[in-house]
């Protein structure tokens, strides 16, 4: 089965000039280099990078929220301490590692 396009909306804009004269210029750039790319493509990828943004930043926003949500410092203390141990062992054998490659001489080749 051949993969399929994703299915494109049509749309009109308005744009100020000074903002439509430079995405024309960045397009002529492009043209002039290696790359192609149209005016459309321009938008796309303009506010495709926004909507990462946008979304990134509600990410964000959420886990700024889990800062100052007590059950949620609850728990993640009980972890914490939970895994307290394991994680000073792993510390320690990681370190003991280190230094058994320094005496070997092995820790320069990585």
């Amino acid at each position: 089965m051949a993969p399929s396009s994703p299915e494109i909306r049509s749309t009109t804009i308005r744009l100020p000039r000074f903002v439509y004269e430079q995405a024309k210029s960045v397009v002529s750039e492009e043209r002039e280099g290696q790359t192609r790319i149209s005016l459309n493509d321009l938008f796309v990828t303009a506010i495709t990078a926004y909507l990462r943004m946008h979304k990134r930043r509600q990410i964000d926003a959420a886990f700024a929220g889990m800062a100052e949500d007590a059950n949620y410092q609850k728990e993640a203390n009980l972890l914490a301490e939970e895994f307290e141990r394991s994680d000073w062992e792993a510390l320690r054998l990681e370190e003991t590692d280190l230094e058994r490659e320094a005496i070997h001489g092995r820790g320069l080749s990585r």
